[in-house]
């Protein structure tokens, strides 16, 4: 599942005229959100439902299944077109669209053939869940996604190619309760838009080819002329930009998580190109 949002405004680099009076504005935002932020993290119990139950390979032979279930409580991810996924896909910046999901622990099952075996469910929003039951393309996505995933966070080596769906039964063993994390509403509170508009962007991981140090995303607002039009808010994993006319609305979710109190934003007028530097958070290494 997607990590805490500690939303917080970025501090902004403006031209000169606009430097002081913007700074003033992010000093009283940033006070406001850090007074309104829980101590603690906010989480909820939710009981998933059964969606359908995926066989595959730990290694050579641990059997391992994987329940997809859906929940209403999980926020689902941008809502793009499979034509918008496949060209996303085949970009540069295909690990910006994020599905957020909760990875629950392995617990121990018996196979039909009374053998042991390992399950993990895996928690999707309700709505995306439609769409993956109503599309192959996204389906095969997103299990790819979903066992990378499972693969990652519990260090194992699970054969992607050789994955199935079971056709019998939405689940192996019993489905457990999960905790997920909630996230608090945005002080700052923009106007209720009709028809908000999605900006270009691109979002690059430096430096490339290795653990990345920091992402820079780029946001193109051709019809914004100065950054007091915008409200922009960081999370650990997540981008949140709205305003401007049109208005322009972004919500993404990002490919690593970030420190959101050391990210810088620009706002280059001439080009009309919002500038976004996060610096990602150090992998933690083995005791």
């Amino acid at each position: 599942m997607a990590s805490q949002t500690d939303t917080s405004l970025l501090s902004a680099e403006l031209e000169e005229e606009e430097d002081e009076e913007f700074r003033q504005l992010l000093l009283q935002a940033t006070q406001k959100i850090q007074s309104a932020m829980p101590s603690v993290r906010d989480s909820k119990p939710i009981q998933p439902q059964p969606g359908f139950c995926i066989k595959t390979h730990a290694g050579a032979q641990e059997k391992v299944f994987v329940n997809v279930c859906r929940s209403l409580h999980v926020p689902p991810p941008p809502d793009l077109s499979r034509e918008e996924l496949e060209c996303l896909i085949e970009s540069d910046s295909a690990s910006s669209f994020r599905v957020p999901m909760s990875l629950g622990e392995p617990h121990a099952e018996l196979d039909n053939s009374g053998n042991g075996c390992t399950a993990y469910d895996v928690v999707i929003n309700s709505g995306f869940f439609s769409k993956v039951e109503a599309d192959p393309f996204f389906k095969e996505f997103f299990i790819t996604v979903a066992l990378e995933g499972l693969a990652d966070k519990y260090k194992m080596d699970v054969n992607h190619p050789e994955w199935r769906i079971l056709k019998n039964r939405k689940f192996m063993g019993s489905i457990s309760g999960q905790t997920i994390r909630t996230k608090s509403s945005p002080v700052i509170q923009e106007m209720d838009f009709s028809s908000p508009v999605l900006p270009k962007f691109t979002i690059l991981a430096e430096p490339a080819g290795r653990p990345p140090e920091f992402l820079l995303a780029e946001i193109h607002l051709p019809s914004v002329g100065s950054a007091r039009e915008l409200s922009l808010e960081l999370g650990q994993d997540r981008v949140v930009l709205r305003g401007g006319p049109g208005p322009y609305v972004l919500d993404i979710y990002l490919p690593h998580d970030i420190v959101p109190e050391r990210s810088h934003a620009r706002f280059h007028r001439r080009t009309a190109v919002l500038t976004v530097k996060m610096p990602v958070q150090p992998q933690l290494g083995p005791p």
